[in-house]
């Protein structure tokens, strides 16, 4: 059965905060507000341990994207960084399928998406203090948006800060490409909060 978890063209990402904050964890609801899965973090002990004495930013991570089945829909992952990071998209065959190069300006940083190939697909910019982002896709048009400001069924599930959400623009049709857009929009959370 061929996956849904990317058909969506708008999604709410609540954080689920637990005491000890190892492994971070994101609930994913669809436009309507249905729980269509999640974004769980796996950590080995070892890193759990490194985590105590190291800084974050520095560290590598492994986010699992599952469905509500909790089958696996794709990872986003990142090696040891001293700088500049490099995520990499795989889908859920571990087959990679894009990757996130990340900069940090004063405030506003800068991600750019690119396909397996290599070829540009998007840039996400924004405040990082005002939590909103703009999607664009190659020639700099606007194509979705990552903001805390929702209206509809939604609203009333959520309340509190650490909830965002991220729309794309139904002209992005290739599955491949939007997985890897939604997969970059989704992780710049957990990504920008390391970096603080």
């Amino acid at each position: 059965m061929e996956s849904t978890f990317f058909n969506g063209n708008t999604y709410f990402i609540d954080e689920k905060v637990n005491m000890f904050k190892f492994e971070n964890a994101y609930q994913v609801y669809g436009e309507n507000g249905e729980l269509i899965g999640a974004i769980k973090q796996k950590l080995t002990t070892g890193q759990k341990m490194l985590r105590l004495f190291l800084k974050k930013p520095m560290l590598p991570f492994l986010l699992e994207i599952r469905n509500a089945n909790d089958g696996l829909e794709g990872t986003i992952s990142r090696g040891w960084t001293f700088w500049m990071s490099k995520i990499v998209i795989a889908d859920a065959s571990g087959a990679p399928i894009g990757v996130i190069k990340q900069k940090f300006k004063f405030f506003k940083p800068t991600f750019t998406i690119f396909s397996d190939a290599n070829m540009q697909l998007a840039q996400i910019t924004g405040d990082w203090k005002a939590w909103n982002f703009v999607i664009k896709d190659a020639n700099q048009a606007p194509i979705g948006a990552i903001s805390k400001k929702w209206a509809g069924a939604v609203k009333e599930l959520f309340t509190t800060a650490d909830k965002y959400n991220v729309t794309i623009s139904g002209d992005v049709t290739d599955k491949k490409s939007k997985a890897v857009i939604i997969s970059a929009a989704i992780t710049i959370d957990m990504v920008l909060k390391e970096s603080k």
